[in-house]
């Protein structure tokens, strides 16, 4: 493709893009709010039929929550390129009404739900592919694309997974590429070449009740046996080794004249290396079983600690199919005079679930910043969500270089 060909082309077609990603922001697709997240979905496939896609809905295994969609063209035996977005945003409708979060268009920026995270990565890609087809038609007509948008992204939907692995073959599968937001500033790129893991617990202390002034020896308090515990185990936040431990919530106890008998707390646990993960994990489970808190009475009643795991995602950690990815980038910034860097995320994508299966970069959506954040304060300390309208031409123009060496690449070894 022709470089200046290709940014004069996304950039006739940027106003088309901007406006549908506005049509976009004015859904409230929240996670739970499963009609919206259909009505984006039903939105979206209607936009890249017009490129030949066709749609196909899937319903997530949670009911609350809305369809994946899965959009596909291309021939059955050639070359798979995925291209992964998500339907789903943060922020709940009475939330957006609240902060007045809506579209706000202040050049060169777009406030809005989502315009970040992750619709404009949604617009840029529906530019991306137009962008193909017109320069670059023989190669648009020899990959199969596969569309992948996850309509339960920010609660990490289990199903999504499954999802990838039934429409994507693995021996075809160049690459999946995640459109959420680049990280870099307006005279750079910053791709994403590894994620930290995830994973939630919690943390429930059964003690002994007891009447806080007659019988206060027989209490084995919870509530104190529970502040060691979490004392413990927040201590195994070390960032030398990129490894956070949050206690997030707390609860306990009823009455000022009980001595506590049950108390809870739940947290997550974050790191890059699947070791380090996995030895902090194992160190959090370990805290499970007779504590050291106990009744002062004849019996000396022990309270009792039990670790539950309620859910895992595990580390997107560096790897050699990615960095090859990567290295495709750097080398088409090179030729376009842009500085493409990386960086490690500590938050989870879509990524951390297909980079075992399939060569995965990601940060390949358009620049901005705020994600998750709904509200701004007059001292400009609190800012909205916002995506950088200028970013959109060359990152678009960006991913098209990168992906024809891949796809040629690719041609040439079969």
């Amino acid at each position: 493709m022709n470089p200046a060909s290709l940014t004069h082309f996304c950039q006739r077609q940027l106003a088309p893009t901007i406006e549908f990603l506005r049509e976009m922001v004015a859904i409230n697709s929240f996670t739970a709010n499963a009609n919206g997240v259909n009505r984006l979905g039903v939105l979206t496939a209607e936009r890249f039929q017009t490129l030949g896609f066709a749609p196909t809905h899937v319903q997530a295994s949670r009911p609350e929550h809305g369809r994946h969609l899965v959009l596909r063209r291309g021939p059955s035996d050639a070359p798979v390129i995925a291209m992964i977005s998500h339907l789903d945003t943060v922020f709940p409708e009475a939330e957006e009404l609240q902060n007045d979060f809506r579209w706000r268009v202040e050049p060169p920026r777009i406030y809005g739900p989502g315009t970040n995270d992750i619709k404009g990565g949604t617009a840029l890609m529906h530019l991306l592919l137009s962008a193909f087809a017109c320069e670059a038609p023989d190669l648009f007509e020899a990959v199969q694309w596969v569309l992948l948008f996850n309509a339960c992204e920010e609660v990490i939907s289990r199903d999504f997974a499954a999802i990838c692995q039934a429409h994507l073959p693995r021996e075809r599968t160049l690459a999946a590429l995640i459109l959420e937001a680049d990280g870099g500033d307006r005279e750079n790129f910053s791709l994403v070449s590894a994620r930290k893991g995830r994973a939630t617990f919690s943390i429930e202390v059964a003690g002994r009740g007891a009447h806080a002034g007659t019988q206060h020896r027989r209490g084995a308090n919870a509530i104190v046996q529970l502040a060691e515990i979490v004392g413990s185990v927040s201590a195994l936040t070390n960032y030398t080794k990129h490894l956070t431990v949050n206690i997030a919530a707390i609860e306990g106890g009823t009455v000022a004249n009980r001595v506590p008998h049950l108390a809870r707390a739940h947290g997550e646990m974050r790191a890059f290396d699947p070791a380090i993960y996995d030895e902090a994990r194992a160190q959090i489970l370990k805290m499970a079983g007779e504590g050291s808190v106990r009744s002062a009475d004849d019996d000396a009643h022990p309270c009792m600690v039990s670790v539950r795991w309620d859910d895992e995602t595990l580390p997107w950690p560096r790897n050699a199919a990615t960095d090859r990815l990567l290295a495709l980038w750097q080398e088409a910034g090179a030729r376009l005079g842009f500085a493409v860097a990386h960086e490690e995320r500590g938050g989870l994508s879509d990524g951390n679930v297909t980079w075992k299966d399939f060569p995965t970069i990601d940060g390949l959506g358009p620049r901005g910043d705020n994600s998750h954040c709904s509200e701004r304060s007059a001292d400009g300390r609190k800012e909205q969500e916002w995506v950088d309208i200028d970013s959109f031409v060359p990152k678009a123009v960006l991913n098209a270089m990168a992906m024809e060496t891949l796809i040629t690449t690719a041609a040439d070894r079969r």
